[in-house]
């Protein structure tokens, strides 16, 4: 199974390893820093010995790449992974405003039910069944969300149980919740957030979150 260091430190972006299969296009490495998509966090992007990742993909707790189809590597073969900084770090920055807005929200709507989630570099989304809008909560979760980022606070991320990869993250004093994406060290990185409110019909409510500048 691959040993995945983008959970030991999200902030490492090349990587040399060593490919464990092939399969075509597809491989599996010993090591790995890029992140394949799951938890609606969007996949990294980069490259492996030097060849274009095209797909990320979890199957079970393995993760497979594909690559062009004649990319010529090995089993055994020697490669270095690097990871677009710059989108993983949007990535990061994101998904924690997703996680801490989906928090507030869930305390703020008692009894709501998320259906969906997406984290992208530019924006993120949190689904709702939700029979109204929610448009009149959204100033004081924003407000109360970028109270929390200005605040600076660390975030824990670790292992709730090791052999099942089950992970969560940690604002102490304020929350423990499962989660296995990439995360920033401190709130602070996350950097004042915006919520608009859209509705995708059906008892559906979405809310969006924009960094602010």
């Amino acid at each position: 199974m691959t040993r995945k260091v983008f959970w030991e430190d999200p902030y490492q972006t090349v990587l040399d390893t060593t490919v464990a299969t092939v399969s075509g296009p597809d491989i599996t490495l010993e090591a790995t820093i890029l992140f394949a998509f799951s938890g609606g966090q969007d996949s990294d992007e980069g490259t492996i010995g030097g060849h274009q990742v095209k797909v990320a993909t979890r199957a079970g707790r393995e993760i497979v790449y594909t690559l062009e189809d004649h990319h010529g590597l090995r089993p055994g073969d020697a490669v270095r992974v690097q990871i677009d900084w710059a989108r993983r770090y949007r990535l990061m920055r994101l998904h924690f405003a997703a996680e801490l807005v989906l928090e507030l929200a869930v305390r703020a709507l008692q009894g709501v039910e998320r259906v969906g989630a997406h984290i992208t570099p530019d924006k993120a989304r949190i689904d709702f069944v939700w029979p109204q809008s929610v448009s009149p909560l959204l100033p004081a979760i924003e407000q109360e969300a970028n109270a929390i980022i200005a605040a600076d606070l660390p975030i824990v991320c670790a292992f709730d149980d090791p052999a099942t990869e089950r992970r969560y993250w940690e604002i102490a004093g304020f929350s423990r919740v499962p989660c296995g994406g990439t995360h920033v060290r401190s709130t602070a990185e996350v950097g004042p957030i915006r919520l608009k409110r859209n509705n995708i019909g059906r008892g559906k409510e979405r809310i969006e979150i924009h960094p602010a500048a």
